[in-house]
């Protein structure tokens, strides 16, 4: 299916450019042209786009302003004919960035780098594991994902901490690898020391999870990535 994509500009000759390069690239499907990102408000909620190709300066709400009124998962790719905007257009997690004016070349660069997150994003899941294997005191002891709290971090080591056991299970194996075992619809690492089970989590308070007397901390580094998980729940 093609990706359905929105062009905001207040500039109609880049408005209309934009939109000649969408309708002859195969995989995008204009969903909408909107002059300011005032009148794009409107109009995506009602038509939403996977792909939003916005023009930072604009009238009454910038496209940097905007961009973080969008989904998490619309994919921005900024347009501008101010070069010094780069930087910022990257800390709102910006696709590309494309310097006015656009030739289509550069166009459909960034328009396939977008159709790339998006296939990511969207491929199917192959059946998740229910269980890992661990070394622990030379085992290898089967652990329940379903029964898995948390997982704390402590240099070479890991401790895992299931539901109704008060020893956690210890085992010699790094964050990274734990972290590229488990399955990322069921786990987040909120911390550099630590891993939860999404669905485990029931408190948080001031910005710590908690689980009976342990407060996990959500560092910096996840905290966005934390934040936007609660809000596609919330």
């Amino acid at each position: 299916m093609p990706l359905k994509c929105a062009l905001i500009d207040d500039e109609p000759l880049a408005l209309d450019l934009m939109e000649s390069y969408v309708r002859k690239t195969p995989f995008l499907e204009l969903a909408g042209k909107y002059s300011s990102a005032v009148q794009a408000m409107a109009g995506l909620a009602d038509q939403q786009a996977d792909l939003v190709f916005l023009d930072i300066q604009m009238p009454e709400l910038s496209g940097l302003e905007f961009s973080r009124m969008l989904p998490p998962e619309t994919l921005v790719v900024f347009t501008t004919a101010f070069d010094q905007y780069a930087i910022d257009g990257y800390k709102v997690n910006a696709i590309d960035y494309l310097l006015k004016p656009i030739s289509y070349p550069d166009f459909l660069q960034a328009a396939n780098k977008a159709l790339h997150h998006y296939e990511l994003a969207h491929r199917p899941q192959p059946d998740e594991i229910d269980s890992i294997y661990v070394k622990s005191e030379y085992k290898l002891v089967q652990i329940a994902l379903a029964r898995i709290l948390y997982i704390e971090g402590l240099k070479d080591y890991l401790k895992i901490y299931e539901e109704d056991n008060p020893k956690p299970v210890l085992s010699l194996m790094s964050m990274k690898a734990m972290e590229d075992l488990l399955p990322a619809s069921q786990f987040i690492r909120v911390h550099r020391s630590y891993i939860v089970r999404k669905d485990k989590i029931r408190i948080i308070d001031r910005g710590r999870i908690v689980f009976g007397k342990t407060y996990i901390p959500i560092s910096d580094s996840y905290k966005q990535t934390f934040q936007e998980y609660l809000d596609r729940r919330s």
